[in-house]
Formats: C-alpha cells, structure tokens, sequence
C-alpha cells in the first residue's frame, strides 16, 4: 500500500525535481508527452462526434444526462488537463528524472560533426545507396533472362 500512496503523493506534487538539471531533456519530452496526449484526445472528440451525432442512449431508449457538447468537448478537454499534468510530473519523478538529466549529459558529450563533415558523409551514403541499387537491379534482370531462358 506504501507504493500506491507514494505514487499519488509523487502525483498530486507541484514542485520540480533537481530545477536546474537536465532542463532541455525534461522540457522536451514534455512537450512529446503532451502533443501525443493533445492528438490522442482530438481524435477522442471527432470520433465520439462521428459516433454520437445526436448524444448517447442508454439501454435503446434513455437519453444520457449529458448534452452532446460536453460529452464532444469538455471531457476530452478534461482527459487534456489530466494528460498534461500527468506528463509534466512523469518528467519529474525522480528515477525519469535523474534518466534525463544523464541523457542530457551524454548528449553534451558528443562531439557533432561540422556541416561540411555532414554534408560528406550524406554523400557518401547517398551514392553508396545508388549504386547498391544498379547492383541489385543488375542483378535482377540477369535472373529475369535465366528464368526465360529455363522457361519458368
């Protein structure tokens, strides 16, 4: 049970875990979590829409105490506020936290390459690509002509 209520304690805390670590990561995973929330839940409003045109019956014949417009709108709308709040504190619990922080500490360790290294090294994969494929597109017209010649 001490796992269940550490969870929702973790939960329902507004503070921020190691404020001035790994800001970037944290920042930017949140806004993956939340634009993955936010076009899950457009989709929720135009398929309840699409499904309920004109609102929800219970049982074949009662109406549900809602209008349509709530049921479109607004809880979509409150499933956004819960995804966001929840994603903004899954980038603050201290074990995804401490993750991202070390990610973003990796990543600081990376010497990138300069645009000129960049646009070489795409070249050569470019070419190496191109002529893989008139490699393997030779290849095949040889056993298109072995196959006409058996008669198969």
């Amino acid at each position: 049970m001490t796992a269940v209520s550490a969870m929702w304690g973790e939960l329902l805390r507004a503070g921020v875990y190691k404020k001035s670590q790994g800001r970037i990561t944290r920042q930017v995973t949140f806004a993956a979590l939340a634009i993955t929330v936010l076009l899950g839940l457009w989709r929720l409003s135009a398929t309840l829409r699409a499904t309920y045109p004109y609102g929800v019956y219970l049982f074949g014949r009662h109406w549900l105490p809602v209008p349509p417009a709530y049921l479109y709108y607004a809880l979509p709308a409150a499933l956004l506020a819960a995804g966001w709040w929840i994603s903004y504190r899954a980038v603050n619990l201290p074990n995804f936290a401490d993750f991202l922080i070390s990610v973003e500490a990796e990543m600081n360790k990376v010497s990138w390459p300069s645009r000129g290294e960049l646009f070489r090294a795409s070249l050569v994969v470019l070419l190496t690509i191109i002529f893989l494929g008139f490699i393997l597109a030779a290849m095949d017209l040889v056993w298109i002509a072995v196959f006409r010649i058996l008669g198969i």
